[in-house]
């Protein structure tokens, strides 16, 4: 291991020490919240190797790819049920997107344990780099209930991930592997068709698990047969249409140049489209 990456593991060994005595004044154990990504390995690593008092969580979004949840019992690690299924919350709350993002406060966001380590890196994205500026902080959840939260890999680089991985034999999930056993590093893990992914990774996604479509939009239709008086219906006849908008649009004035009315007064049947280009019978 180099001199940099020791440095920076030594620093996170003493983080989640810290995070021990202060887990430790209120009769807990830290929570290691696991994902199944790369990241979350190198956490519950680094956990294993501090030799502080921890569970490891894994919280089952019940739409994370296949082998997430065999590979975290594999790792040891609680699968922790949500109170709401993807599919009830699609029923409840409607097809999520972007500006509907009501899935990550059911599925991820919701407080176990008082105080917290998770696998956030800076170097991730622009948004990460402007929110996450400590790598500690305290997270509100729901009803007022706060979790400390310690980030002790906030500061690592791509290659520090994939050199630590490879220095501790660490085995990933095995989406990270193409067939030759080669591990990808720059692969990312996460809920299937999540709306905060770029539309072009979320239709590759669809395509590779097409049921998925069907799974969303008879989410997105039983939301509107129940709601009769939600805003939506009058932008959608039905959630083909919403699901169209939500994969391939970002806006309603795009939505309507691409699927609205055309110059002879007819309405693109999105059912009919969607089952073409995903190869699926709607």
């Amino acid at each position: 291991m180099n001199e940099q990456l020791q440095k920076k593991v030594d620093f996170a060994i003493r983080l989640l020490k810290g995070a021990e005595k202060m887990a430790e004044k209120v009769g807990q154990p830290v929570e290691v919240q696991y994902s199944g990504g790369k990241d979350s390995e190198v956490i519950l690593e680094l956990a294993k190797m501090s030799g502080i008092k921890f569970r490891a969580i894994y919280k089952n979004t019940t739409i994370d790819p296949p082998g997430t949840i065999k590979h975290a019992k594999e790792k040891g690690v609680e699968i922790m049920a949500p109170a709401m299924t993807f599919r009830e919350v699609l029923e409840k709350h409607g097809i999520v997107s972007r500006f509907r993002r009501a899935c990550c406060q059911h599925l991820k966001e919701y407080k176990i344990l008082d105080y917290a380590v998770l696998g956030i890196r800076r170097s991730e994205s622009k948004k990460r780099t402007e929110r996450y500026k400590e790598p500690e902080l305290c997270r509100v959840y729901n009803k007022n209930e706060k979790t400390r939260q310690y980030l002790p890999i906030l500061e690592w680089t791509d290659q520090d991930v994939a050199d630590f991985i490879q220095e501790r034999g660490l085995k990933c999930h095995p989406l990270y592997y193409d067939e030759q056993g080669n591990f990808h590093p720059e692969r990312r893990l996460g809920c299937m068709g999540c709306p905060m992914a770029s539309n072009k990774k979320r239709v590759e996604e669809f395509k590779q698990y097409p049921n998925m479509v069907k799974f969303w939009c008879r989410g997105g239709q039983k939301f509107l047969d129940t709601h009769p008086d939600s805003k939506i219906h009058g932008y959608f006849n039905n959630a083909y249409e919403w699901f169209c908008m939500s994969l391939f649009c970002k806006n309603l004035r795009e939505f309507n140049e691409k699927f609205g009315e055309n110059m002879f007064g007819g309405r693109t049947d999105c059912k009919a489209f969607l089952s073409e280009y995903f190869g699926i019978a709607l």
